[in-house]
């Protein structure tokens, strides 16, 4: 029971990633239909971390109201930043690049994300590397081709892969893969960009949640301040156009309800605990999944073609992908009887002999004889 409940706790981070990369899917081919059918993508942005707020306030309020931080001018400073690299830049850059292209090759750009962090997170010092260790080799590696699989995916087209399901479906052909050359080279550069800017979140995220450790408020005030920040922005880049706030019973709230309650409110509150256990690198390093997810529910719902030149570029950022985290795997496996040994409680027992105690520090014994004074008997 107790094995099975240890097995439950490790596969805990990797579970809640996975569940992560299936919201992030989703709402990539639901905001990309939101956008197709005319949403603003700066209004979207509000609307979303307006759900977000609205969601997770009531949870934020009762479960952190013993552990939450005392607010400080320096915490308040990194909330203002963090809200504005995500919810505002990343998004928006984000949600501009799919507007240019389509919701499977966003999803797929954004496997550039581990790459990004991994760097920033080796020049911040929260990650160690070693180049003569095959981990940290593998790791390098990874990074490389993830890079050099999203550049094959920009430039290379290739021939469409014909699927039968696409057939003579032209609701959403702007996004179904008929993108010019131009339009991806500027949505791919859109969404490198927001790539960076999230990354960028990421990791000071992980710093912010060493000195304001409440997950849920932290996921609160940056939906809050993302919200005020991204009115002013629409405000400004959609002035004269009222018009564009209009949301009805459609597809547009929709978007804007999933992604603000799953994609940035479940999704800031989940990357936080992981992150405390595992670091950023480890969050990141799941991106590909939701590439593959989006492509499925893509050329299902929204018609989008295949074509093998940006398949041929997926498949070197998922190979590389997997170096990344197999490097990470067996540096967590190498570090773990370390950190065991640390950790472990002592235990005495009885030996039963003249030898005394013995002491039993994990896999360290300690043997501790009773010392005798000159006369034999005991101290």
């Amino acid at each position: 029971m107790e094995e099975r409940k240890g097995s439950f706790q490790r596969m805990k981070p990797f579970i809640a990633v996975i569940f992560l990369q299936f919201g992030l899917a989703g709402m990539d081919v639901i905001c990309k239909a939101a956008l197709n059918e005319g949403m603003s993508n700066y209004v979207l942005v509000v609307y979303r971390h307006a759900v977000a707020t609205i969601a997770m306030a009531p949870f934020a309020i009762i479960l952190d109201r013993k552990t939450r931080p005392k607010m400080t001018v320096s915490i308040f400073i990194k909330l203002m930043v963090l809200s504005l690299l995500e919810p505002v830049i990343d998004q928006n850059l984000y949600y501009l690049g799919m507007k240019h292209t389509t919701a499977t090759f966003a999803a797929a750009m954004c496997n550039i994300l581990p790459a990004i962090t991994f760097v920033m997170a080796c020049i911040l010092r929260l990650e160690k590397v070693k180049l003569r260790s095959i981990r940290s080799q593998a790791k390098v590696i990874g990074t490389l081709a993830t890079v050099a699989g999203a550049m094959v995916m920009t430039s290379v087209k290739g021939p469409s892969i014909k699927l039968p399901w696409t057939e003579g479906r032209t609701k959403y052909q702007h996004g179904s893969g008929a993108i010019s050359l131009h339009d991806s080279i500027k949505g791919s550069l859109m969404i490198t960009v927001g790539c960076f800017s999230w990354s960028c979140f990421m990791i000071l995220q992980a710093i912010t949640l060493e000195t304001y450790p409440a997950e849920l408020s932290l996921t609160v005030w940056i939906c809050l301040l993302g919200t005020i920040e991204g009115s002013i922005l629409a405000v400004i880049m959609e002035r004269g156009k009222p018009s564009v706030w209009a949301i009805h019973w459609d597809t547009k709230l929709l978007a804007a309800v999933y992604s603000g309650v799953v994609c940035s409110g479940m999704a800031y509150y989940i990357q936080g605990i992981v992150m405390k256990e595992r670091g950023p690198v480890f969050v990141t390093a799941f991106s590909p999944l939701s590439m593959v997810i989006v492509a499925v529910m893509g050329s299902f719902i929204l018609a989008e073609q295949l074509f093998m030149g940006r398949v041929l570029g997926a498949i070197v950022i998922v190979g590389g992908l997997y170096l990344v985290v197999w490097g990470k795997s067996k540096e967590c496996k190498s570090s773990k009887p370390a950190d065991q040994q640390l950790t472990l409680p002592t235990d005495m027992k009885d030996t039963g002999g003249k030898g005394g105690k013995e002491f039993d520090h994990g896999v360290i014994t300690i043997h501790a004889t009773e010392e005798r004074d000159s006369t034999g008997g005991e101290k």
